[in-house]
């Protein structure tokens, strides 16, 4: 099993009491993703090239929120192949399984789906700044 697996006792198994327990946990799974998914990381320092890009060329307001738009979708969709990724293989641990593949290729796919959307809202939105 991964080296982030639990085994004290002490984990909490209930519902979140609160708000700021509920926010703990969605910061906790922000850095998870961030620091164990290489992919994840590309895709956010695109975003911040995106944007800096975007900064320097004045893009206006409504091509601001397609922008957001494009980088929240690639970004969920991450977080997303990521949670079928943890699950699949918390059911089927090591062994192949014909499904298990098709869940984990149908989520990367979804995620390639994504990036190509952006790619397209990006040079849609920057070719008129640029050229």
């Amino acid at each position: 099993m991964d080296s982030r697996d639990k085994t004290n006792s002490d984990h909490q198994v209930t519902k979140n009491r609160h708000f700021l327990q509920a926010l703990r946990h969605a910061v906790d799974g922000i850095k998870e993703v961030l620091t164990h998914e290489r992919n994840m990381r590309f895709h956010f320092f695109a975003a911040v090239v995106v944007v800096i890009a975007g900064l320097f060329l004045g893009i206006g307001r409504s091509d601001w929120i397609w922008i957001t738009i494009a980088i929240a979708m690639v970004i969920m969709a991450e977080f997303v192949n990521t949670m079928v990724e943890a699950i699949v293989d918390l059911i089927v641990g090591t062994t192949y399984a014909p499904l298990a593949k098709v869940a984990k290729d149908v989520a990367a796919g979804g995620v390639l789906v994504a990036v190509g959307t952006a790619v397209i809202i990006g040079c849609l939105i920057f070719y008129p700044y640029i050229f």
